[in-house]
């Protein structure tokens, strides 16, 4: 049974960092695309159609970015760990968001970016930012 559990997720005032945690377990990292998705509170309760991609990763390392996060933001897994992160810099008071991670469950190249592609979900961890 896979499991994905994220961390790190706080307050933070705008300009500051904060780095988010995958965690795991049933599910290797390293083999799968992976990625970051992020609903906001004005769309909190609608489905996974809601969520907007942040970051995606291939089973090669190789990373997409949503225009409005690229240079801000950074993704990257530990296969020691099998974690996935989110290294968000310079935050932004519209970064406020819950965030989620996501696995796909075969495909490891031509990493899809909508939400509706990806099987395998954590439970999100609340990231807010102060202006």
């Amino acid at each position: 049974q896979v499991h994905l559990v994220e961390s790190g997720g706080g307050s933070v005032e705008a300009g500051g960092s904060l780095r988010l945690s995958c965690a795991a377990s049933g599910y290797a990292v390293n083999n799968y695309c992976m990625g970051w998705f992020r609903q906001s509170q004005r769309d909190e309760g609608e489905g996974l159609a809601f969520r907007e991609g942040v970051a995606i990763i291939d089973r090669d390392g190789r990373t997409r970015y949503s225009d409005s996060m690229m240079g801000r933001f950074t993704i990257s897994k530990d296969n020691a760990t099998n974690t996935l992160h989110l290294q968000m810099d310079s935050l932004k008071p519209e970064d406020t968001a819950v965030y989620y991670c996501a696995g796909h469950y075969f495909e490891f190249r031509n990493c899809p970016a909508g939400p509706m592609e990806y099987h395998y979900w954590g439970q999100g961890t609340q990231v807010t930012v102060s202006s």
